[in-house]
């Protein structure tokens, strides 16, 4: 039996998880493969501190028939997010890095960035905590055809060969599409926070998360490269029906140049779990810790203004569990954050905290019930039905409300 990362119950109902309830969901994944709608997925429950759930389904490559395994690496997408943020809280802690402070402080290439086509001077300066939280102004060029992201694609923004240093050079030269800290829009901010990461530290952020982070968690498949023998458990998507070609993803076979803090990563259900299970522990696994309790909980509280607005893609790119009031979510520092009960039509619980990839990974912690969620999936298409899918499910197979026993 392949370990998960964390110690296993015997049984589901050990963790207060029902197994006939379960196979309800493992039954429409099933079903999914079957249907080719996704090629195969790694699923991994634990609840107070124990795996009372993981199964692998399907393919880890369809096209070769390769079955998925429980150590599948996926590419995970903006699952490096919290990683990356993660690291900016550490170099808080030890007084090098000031979130309340201009991002121009440790770049100076973002000192005078203007705003809109039109380029006016931007009113307010950008601060680390803008990064975090996605109030920079920045975007991304592939979600939306404003007239700034159309300048943007013309940057070259996603280069693999190019290293942090580079794209904040690129990044210093274009607009802002909105005025720091009055927008929500889902942008490149964590990839400038990993290069400020770099500058504060003296280190790539390969190296920072490898020696800071997922090594000491034991993280050992976490990285961002998948080569020599780890290449061989690459989970791949399926060829697209409408085109014969797989959809575009990130070769990392080979030693990467880009260390993308915003999405460069690539990891395993069970190296993800202990990353989170530190989460939910408040910083804290196995005598190993990263963050101070109150840290972890000042990155899991809203950070959003009341009056803060949202860009045009944010409602329907992220559907029922868009960071949005009408949703009850709002965003902290490295994740959306669940404020109030009801509102979205997905079940979970007020304080619980999460993000996915494009690729179709996603993970979920919810400390009310001391639970966490981690799917691997590769396949970009179905990342929302399976992030409302798994929670409706999981949320169903939960035996004892609030988690009386796991607290």
């Amino acid at each position: 039996m392949v370990s998960m990362g964390l110690p296993r119950a015997e049984r589901p109902e050990q963790v207060g998880l029902s197994s006939p309830r379960l196979e309800r969901l493992a039954a429409v994944v099933r079903r999914d493969v079957e249907r080719k709608l996704i090629p195969g997925a790694v699923l991994a429950i634990a609840r107070g501190g124990r795996v009372g759930y993981a199964e692998a389904f399907g393919f880890r490559d369809r096209e070769t028939a390769a079955p998925m395994t429980a150590d599948a690496i996926f590419r995970v997408a903006s699952m490096t997010k919290p990683m990356s943020s993660v690291a900016a809280m550490m170099l808080s802690e030890e007084g090098s890095l000031e979130i309340a402070a201009p991002v121009a402080s440790y770049l100076p290439e973002f000192s005078e960035m203007t705003v809109g086509v039109e380029r006016r001077k931007a009113e307010r300066t950008m601060t680390v905590q803008d990064l975090l939280r996605h109030t920079s102004g920045l975007t991304y060029a592939a979600f939306g055809d404003s007239p700034v992201q159309m300048l943007w694609r013309d940057a070259t923004l996603m280069d693999e060969g190019q290293t942090n240093a580079e794209l904040i050079a690129k990044l210093a030269h274009l607009p802002l599409m909105f005025e720091p800290g009055t927008t929500w829009e889902y942008s490149m901010s964590t990839d400038v926070l990993g290069r400020v990461v770099e500058v504060v530290s003296g280190k790539s952020l390969a190296d920072f998360l490898a020696e800071r982070i997922t090594g000491p968690l034991g993280m050992t498949d976490t990285g961002f490269s998948a080569t020599g023998e780890r290449a061989g458990r690459l989970a791949e998507p399926q060829l697209d029906p409408a085109t014969g070609q797989r959809p575009p993803m990130r070769n990392v076979t080979e030693l990467a140049r880009w260390h993308s803090g915003g999405g460069g990563a690539v990891s395993t259900a069970a190296d993800y779990l202990r990353f989170c299970q530190m989460l939910l522990n408040g910083g804290e696994l196995d005598g190993v810790r990263l963050l101070a309790p109150k840290t972890i909980a000042h990155m899991t509280a809203d950070h959003l203004p009341p009056d803060i607005g949202y860009g045009a893609t944010t409602r329907p790119r992220f559907g029922a569990l868009a960071p949005v009031p009408e949703m009850g979510y709002g965003f902290g520092l490295g994740f959306a954050v669940r404020k109030e009960r009801g509102r979205s039509p997905v079940p979970g619980s007020v304080g619980e905290y999460f993000w996915g990839g494009v690729t179709g990974t996603y993970f979920w912690v919810d400390p009310q019930e001391q639970l966490i969620v981690v799917l691997m999936l590769a396949a970009p298409d179905q990342r929302l039905r399976y992030r409302y899918l798994t929670r409706q499910l999981i949320y169903a197979a939960l035996t004892e409300a609030r988690g009386r026993r796991y607290r």
